[in-house]
């Protein structure tokens, strides 16, 4: 994309008044945002643009020049990033079956730099969200399954926010696979900024991508939107953990609503983090149990990890199980006071235990003053 047929999106998507479907239709009806832009008044008409519309569409934005000359800068600095539009090579063809296909995507990282070649890698994708503040067990399993899809060659798909998107992204990393980051933001920004460490990873492994213009913040409403890019981009959506009201849902929703299969892990009655993934599971969503459910569903390669999340057969789980404590916690988060009912210790010799096993990794502290059972594979 030269700087002129740049500049011309641009403006295109900076034009007050043009979203995404009237941007669609001026091009349906002129063929390039040149060609918009090429029009007088009366042709913009005949086009079905409304008079204010006409007046936008004819005004040159007072933040084109500034975007443009950053965006071209951006572009400048390194063979990893690029810009593509509808109708570009490099666009992803998922996209185009979407109801709403972002005008221009921004990306960002080695799988950018490969582009067009890369969207065989893009179309062979998963996707894994979920909660913000999941449990240990919930980040664990996130990160268990994205390793297993990456060493199965399969791309993992999330949005870079704190918790499950992490953990998936850091799995699949840790697996030698490729993660594609889709934010809400510019990708000259990076958030949260406890993730700029994970970005520059999954730059160098896999892709960051936005819709959003360079410069753009974490604005509120910029993160359920681009949840459609993150159900599009991929062949099915993993929710690993989500409350009723998680943003999680509305990724599965729209990837249900695209026909795309869509996966949830079950876990406690007793916790908030699953009653999003059970309700999922009422309305027809696939329970999986293990990594390979979901490839098996999708006909996807099987790969040989030693990581994947299997569930232990019984004599493992009689082995891991030997410790009294551990038994006495079950598979719920159980308080102090629970547990000391259950095992009879005393407050002191039961604290030192729990850290002890807290220290092996076999048990979680979770807020409130709870404790729950690790299970790692």
């Amino acid at each position: 994309m030269d700087t002129q047929e740049l500049g011309a999106w641009l403006r295109l998507t900076l034009s007050p008044g043009v979203g995404n479907e009237t941007a669609r239709q001026l091009l349906a009806s002129f063929g390039s945002p040149q060609a918009i832009f090429d029009q007088n008044a009366a042709s913009l008409r005949q086009g079905g643009a409304s008079d204010k519309l006409v007046r936008a569409l004819l005004t040159e934005p007072p933040a084109l020049a500034a975007l443009l000359i950053t965006t071209g800068e951006w572009l400048q600095a390194g063979s990893d990033r690029r810009v593509v539009a509808l109708g570009d090579a490099a666009y992803p063809a998922s996209l185009l079956n979407i109801e709403d296909p972002p005008l221009m995507l921004y990306m960002l990282g080695a799988l950018a730099e490969r582009a067009p070649a890369a969207t065989e890698i893009i179309a062979n994708s998963l996707a894994i969200v979920g909660s913000r503040n999941p449990t240990p067990q919930g980040e664990s399993n996130a990160r268990q399954f994205a390793r297993a899809f990456a060493e199965a060659g399969v791309c993992v798909v999330s949005g870079l926010a704190l918790g499950i998107d992490g953990a998936a992204h850091d799995g699949a990393l840790l697996g030698g696979g490729q993660t594609i980051a889709v934010v809400g933001t510019g990708l000259d920004r990076v958030y949260p900024k406890k993730h700029l460490a994970l970005a520059h990873r999954i730059a160098q492994q896999g892709m960051l991508i936005s819709e959003f213009p360079l410069g753009t913040p974490p604005l509120v409403p910029n993160f359920p939107r681009r949840n459609r890019i993150i159900a599009g981009l991929s062949l099915g959506t993993l929710v690993v953990e989500a409350a009723l009201k998680s943003g999680s849902l509305i990724t599965a929703r729209l990837a249900a609503e695209q026909g795309k299969e869509v996966f949830a892990i079950p876990g406690s009655i007793h916790s908030p983090q699953s009653r999003g993934c059970h309700a999922l599971i009422k309305q027809g969503a696939k329970l999986v149990e293990l990594a390979q459910d979901v490839l098996e569903e999708m006909r996807l390669p099987m790969g040989g990890s030693d990581h994947a999340p299997l569930l232990p057969d019984e004599p493992d789980l009689a082995r891991r199980d030997d410790d009294p404590l551990i038994a006495a916690l079950g598979f719920d988060a159980v308080s102090l006071d629970t547990l000391q009912a259950r095992t009879g210790l005393d407050t002191a010799r039961l604290q030192a235990q729990l850290l002890e096993l807290e220290l092996s990794g076999r048990v979680a502290r979770l807020p409130g003053g709870l404790f729950q059972r690790q299970t790692v594979a």
